[in-house]
């Protein structure tokens, strides 16, 4: 079980929780300094933007859409307090009534990737699936930040950009 699933049970009061333990791979999920060949390969960590608004399990819509808006966003990420990703707001859930708690309406476990994903991989499908942005965490669930879509293609372009001009000299 990933560590955000447990966390999310954890929340839901569940007690007897396990998740896995890291391992030699969470050195680069997790965004850490690497050397050789590959390190100048451009990976999701480096267009990451750690500044997108959260809010909490229990807090209203009107609180997180007021920081969504402040902040220039258009999402609100739902964590614990370990900042663990629960959940996304977005569209019609950050516009419904500011009364409602995010845990009603928040999509629960978005989609996420980690800090070494590369992003030749990874900008092709979100073009492909037409998504703007994906969130950003560590292998055991917390939230590192959102990485767009359009940064990722502007730092591929400029890295094959070098890469061919290193080449062709």
């Amino acid at each position: 079980m990933s560590a955000r699933a447990a966390w999310r049970l954890a929340t839901l009061g569940f007690t007897q929780v396990y998740r896995y333990k890291p391992g030699k791979a969470d050195w680069l999920a997790n965004g850490l300094p690497i050397e050789g060949t590959q390190a100048d390969v451009p990976r999701a960590g480096e267009v990451t933007r750690p500044d997108v608004p959260t809010c909490q399990l229990g807090e209203q819509i009107g609180e997180a859409r007021q920081r969504a808006q402040a902040a220039g966003w258009d999402i609100c990420l739902v964590v614990t307090e370990d900042n663990v990703v629960l959940g996304r707001l977005r569209g019609k859930a950050l516009q419904a009534n500011p009364a409602v708690s995010v845990d009603e309406v928040m999509e629960e476990g978005p989609t996420t990737i980690r800090p070494d994903t590369l992003l030749d991989d990874i900008v092709p499908r979100m073009r492909q699936k037409h998504v703007e942005n994906i969130v950003v965490t560590t292998p055991d669930g917390r939230l590192v930040g959102v990485m767009l879509g359009q940064a990722a293609e502007a730092r591929l372009t400029v890295f094959r950009a070098t890469a061919e001009s290193t080449n062709g000299s």
